[in-house]
């Protein structure tokens, strides 16, 4: 079966190529907009959004669709609009819990096949002084809290309940899971 990745964050690709996948990188052109104001439902229909975009240039493909944002203090924080947007980000989750959501959805238009899930992990950001937060802002301006985990120079996150890799954009558990039932 053809696979075609929904996006081009380096990192799903390198998951997805981790994984043992053969597949095809096609963005999605979508604008990220969105009615719902829950995290879980945001992501989710973000990543259905995607996938049917892509999906219906490729009908007979599984396309998988992503999309990742954290959830703190009532606010949902996606990518830094630029360094002193990243900044203030840092500033609102320094020292703090948060919320990473990833919603993927398995698209086959084909065969009408679909599957979603969303999987979430706590994560426990350790308390920078001013200084440090200034040097990191600006850093990691395509992801979704202004930070990395999956980099090794970036300790901002210090304990987490739950995936790793779906803090880094692509929960494999639940994908592995999904693609099974997918496959089916």
């Amino acid at each position: 079966m053809k696979i075609i990745l929904a996006s081009k964050s380096p990192r799903r690709i390198q998951i997805l190529k981790e994984l043992g996948f053969s597949f095809k990188v096609c963005p999605s052109e979508l604008a990220e907009d969105t009615s719902y104001k829950r995290p879980h439902l945001q992501v989710a229909d973000l990543s259905a959004k995607k996938a049917l975009e892509v999906a219906q240039k490729y009908p007979d493909a599984c396309v998988i669709g992503a999309d990742t944002l954290v959830y703190c203090a009532g606010e949902v924080i996606g990518k830094p609009k630029d360094k002193k947007d990243a900044l203030r980000i840092l500033n609102k989750l320094n020292g703090t819990w948060q919320t990473v959501y990833t919603g993927v959805t398995l698209i086959h238009l084909n065969s009408h096949t679909f599957l979603q899930g969303v999987d979430k992990t706590a994560c426990k950001a350790r308390k920078l002084a001013a200084q440090e937060l200034k040097e990191m802002a600006g850093k990691h301006m395509d992801k979704a809290g202004a930070y990395a985990v999956q980099d090794s120079d970036d300790q901002f996150i210090e304990k987490m309940k739950g995936s790793r890799t779906n803090v880094v954009g692509f929960p494999v558990e639940l994908f592995q899971k999904m693609f099974k039932e997918f496959s089916k």
